[in-house]
C-alpha cells in the first residue's frame, strides 16, 4: 500500500535553488548519482569486514542504462541498499548526510572511503529529471523492497515493490530537451570524465548475454596506478597510464609518484610531458580527485599555477567534492597540501640534477619554461631551484646560472658607480652571429636567451639578484675585453656624424681587437627591454638607442678617413648599413637604399 508525504526541505536548502544552481554544470549529475552508487557498495563492504553481513556472491559494480523508448537513464548497485525507513530519512530529507551517518556509526570498521553526501547529490539528477524512481532493497534480510518517486517540486510517494536482490536503481524520467543523456557516447565520455577512477567497475548498456570468450568491459579502471605503491610501478606502467589517462601518444620525460598519509592524504602522479613547441608556454592538465571522483581540472587553489604547465592527477581525499573556492583559497590544509606538491616537484628535479645530469641536460629544452614559469610564481620553488636553473652558453655547453654571478656589491661601491657583474645573452644566433663570433675570438662567455619567457625570466632573476648580476644582450656594450686602450678618434667620429645626421643615431669610436670588423651597432639594454615590453602590452613601439662603434682598427674605416667626397660618403653608408645588417633586418626603405648604394660602390671601384 502507497501512502504520501511531504519532502522535508532545510531552510538553507530550497528546491529551486537545487535543481537551478547547485551545479555550474548539469552534467555533473551523473558524477553524483554514479558516486553515490558505489557509496553503497563501499558501506556494504564495510558492513563485510565488520562481520555485520555476509560476503556478496557477485562482482560489485554499477551498471549504467539508456533507453531512448522510455526516456530513461537508470543507474543500478549492488550495495548496501535502504530500507523504507532510511529512503525517508536519506532522500526526503534534503541535505540530510547518510554518508555521514554511517562514517559515524562504523568508524572503526574504517569509515573512510565513502565520497559525499547522499540526499544533496541525489537531487541534483533532478536538474534533467521531470521524474525520478528509487528501487531498492535493503541487505537486511527481514527488509522488503521500496519504490519512491517524486517529480522533485514538493511531493513524494512511497511504497512496496517486490525487488529482491540487494541494491539500489534509481530510474530518470529525462526532460524532453535533455535527450542527449540518453545518446549512449554521451554518457560514456561523461562515465570517462567523471568516472575513470571509481573504486568498482561501472558498466554501461552491458549485454545480458554474451557470446564464447566474450566478456562486458568496464569503462572506467577501479585500480589506478597512483594509488598503487612507488616501489610496485614499472615505468611501462607509469606510460602506459600517461597515454591512457591524457590521450597523448609521446612519452612523458619522467614523472613524480606522491604517496602521502600524514600529515594529510595525497596520492597522484604528476607527468612532465615533453614540449611542441618551444617558443611559447604549454598549459597541462592536472586533473584533481576525491576518493577517486573526479572534481575539476586545472584548480589553481589546490595546485599552484606553474604546476598546472604539467599533466597529472592529484586524490585528496581530505578536499569535498562540492565546495566554494573562497573556501579553498583561506582553507590551512589546502594550503599544506599545495605547499608539499611544489616541494616534492622541486626535489625531484634537484634529485635529476645532482644524480644524473647528462639526463637533466637532454631534458632542459623541455623543462626550461616550466622551471622559470615556476620561479617566477612561486618563491618557495624558486629557493629550492635556484641552483639547478642552467643555461646553454655560445660553446654549446650547459652551465648553471648562478655561476654568471659576481661578488656582491656592497651599498658603498654601488654610491661611487660600481655595478653588479655583467651576465651578456644571446636572443638569436642566426642574427647576432657577428657578436657571437668577436666573443667566442675574445675568450668570452655568453648564454642563449631564446625562449619566450626569458625576457622575463632574466628581469626576475636581476630582481632577486640586484647586487650579483646585471644581464646584457651581446650587442648592448662593448666589454672591455673586445677593445684596446686609447682608441677613440673624435675626428672620425665627427666624419661619420656628417654623413649619417639623418638616421637618428649616436656614433661613437673604439680601437676593437678585431680588425675585420669595421663598425658594430650597439643598444642600450635599457631601452631595448622598454620597447619590447611596449610591444608586448601592445602599446607601440618606441625609439631604439642606437649607438654605431666605429672600429678604429679597421683597415676599412682607416681608409674612409684618408678619402673624401662621394666616395667617402658612400663607402661610410656602407659601413653602417653592414652593421645594421649584424643587428636587424633592413626595412624595404633602408634594403633599396643598402642596394642603391652598394650598386655605386662596385661602379666606383671598377673605374679605378
Amino acid at each position: 500500500m502507497e501512502k504520501q508525504g511531504k519532502i522535508r526541505i532545510s531552510s538553507e536548502n530550497m528546491m529551486p535553488i537545487i535543481k537551478k544552481w547547485l551545479y555550474s554544470d548539469k552534467d555533473i549529475f551523473l558524477r553524483e548519482i554514479v558516486a553515490n552508487a558505489t557509496d553503497a557498495i563501499t558501506k556494504y563492504q564495510k558492513l563485510v569486514t565488520a562481520g555485520e553481513a555476509p560476503a556478496s556472491e557477485e562482482p560489485y559494480c554499477v551498471t549504467v542504462t539508456t533507453d531512448k523508448t522510455a526516456g530513461t537513464l537508470t543507474v543500478e548497485d549492488n550495495g548496501i541498499g535502504m530500507t523504507e525507513e532510511e529512503v525517508e530519512k536519506y532522500i526526503t530529507q534534503i541535505a540530510f548526510s547518510g554518508a555521514a551517518d554511517f562514517a559515524a556509526k562504523y568508524e572503526k570498521a574504517g569509515g573512510e572511503g565513502i565520497i559525499g553526501h547522499f540526499g544533496l547529490g541525489f537531487y541534483s539528477a533532478y536538474m534533467v529529471s521531470a521524474n525520478i524512481e528509487i528501487f531498492t532493497k535493503s541487505y537486511l534480510d527481514s527488509a522488503k523492497g521500496v519504490h519512491w518517486q517524486s517529480d522533485g517540486e514538493s511531493t513524494y510517494t512511497i511504497g512496496e515493490n517486490d525487488r529482491m536482490t540487494r541494491g539500489t536503481k534509481i530510474v530518470m524520467h529525462l526532460f524532453k530537451e535533455e535527450k542527449e543523456f540518453l545518446e549512449e557516447r554521451a554518457i560514456r565520455s561523461l562515465l570517462k570524465k567523471y568516472c575513470s577512477f571509481m573504486p568498482y567497475e561501472i558498466y554501461l548498456n552491458p549485454k545480458a548475454e554474451l557470446k564464447k570468450d566474450e566478456k562486458n568491459e568496464p569503462v572506467n579502471n577501479p585500480e589506478p596506478l597512483y594509488l598503487k605503491d612507488p616501489k610496485s610501478c614499472t615505468e611501462e606502467e607509469y606510460k602506459k597510464f600517461y597515454r591512457e589517462t591524457f590521450a597523448d601518444f609521446s612519452d612523458p620525460l619522467f614523472q613524480i609518484h606522491l604517496n602521502m598519509e600524514y600529515p594529510f592524504r595525497l596520492k597522484g602522479i604528476l607527468y612532465f610531458p615533453k614540449v611542441k613547441k618551444q617558443v611559447e608556454l604549454e598549459r597541462g592538465q592536472v586533473k584533481l580527485y576525491c576518493n577517486q571522483v573526479f572534481i575539476a581540472d586545472n584548480i589553481k587553489e589546490v595546485i599552484p599555477e606553474f604546476l598546472m604547465l604539467l599533466n597529472g592527477v592529484i586524490d585528496c581525499p581530505d578536499i569535498p567534492l562540492n565546495v566554494s573556492r573562497s573556501f579553498l583559497q583561506n582553507d590551512s590544509q589546502v594550503q599544506k597540501i599545495a605547499k608539499h606538491i611544489t616541494k616534492k616537484v622541486a626535489d625531484k628535479l634537484t634529485e635529476l640534477y645532482r644524480n644524473d645530469r647528462p639526463r637533466y641536460e637532454t631534458c632542459w629544452n623541455d623543462l626550461a619554461n616550466f622551471i622559470k614559469f615556476g620561479c617566477i610564481k612561486d618563491d618557495s620553488f624558486y629557493d629550492k631551484v635556484k641552483d639547478i636553473v642552467i643555461y646553454k652558453n655560445i660553446s654549446g655547453e650547459y652551465r648553471p646560472l648562478v655561476s654568471y654571478f659576481g661578488e656582491e656589491v656592497s651599498e658603498e661601491d654601488a654610491k661611487n658607480g660600481k655595478e653588479a657583474q655583467a651576465a651578456y645573452y644571446v636572443s638569436d644566433e642566426g642574427k647576432q652571429a657577428q657578436y657571437i663570433k668577436m666573443f667566442k675570438e675574445a675568450g668570452l662567455d655568453a648564454i642563449l636567451c631564446d625562449t619566450y619567457i626569458d625576457p622575463h625570466f632574466i628581469s626576475f632573476i636581476e630582481y632577486k639578484n640586484p647586487t650579483k648580476v646585471r644581464f646584457l644582450r651581446i650587442d648592448a656594450e662593448i666589454d672591455k675585453s673586445l677593445k684596446d686602450e686609447g682608441g677613440r678618434d673624435e675626428e672620425l667620429e665627427k666624419i661619420f656624424e656628417e654623413t649619417l645626421k639623418e638616421k637618428g643615431i649616436k656614433i661613437s669610436s673604439e680601437r676593437l681587437k678585431n680588425s675585420s670588423v669595421p663598425a658594430v651597432v650597439n643598444v642600450s639594454e635599457f631601452m631595448r627591454r622598454m620597447s619590447e615590453m611596449n610591444k608586448f602590452y601592445q602599446m607601440g613601439d618606441s625609439p631604439a638607442d642606437i649607438t654605431l662603434i666605429v672600429n678604429t682598427s679597421s683597415p676599412a674605416v682607416a681608409a674612409v678617413k684618408s678619402a673624401s667626397g662621394e666616395r667617402r660618403a658612400a663607402a661610410i653608408l656602407q659601413i653602417y648599413y653592414l652593421a645594421l645588417l649584424a643587428y636587424r633586418q633592413l626595412s624595404p626603405e633602408e634594403l633599396n637604399e643598402f642596394t642603391e648604394n652598394q650598386t655605386k660602390l662596385i661602379e666606383n671601384y671598377l673605374k679605378i
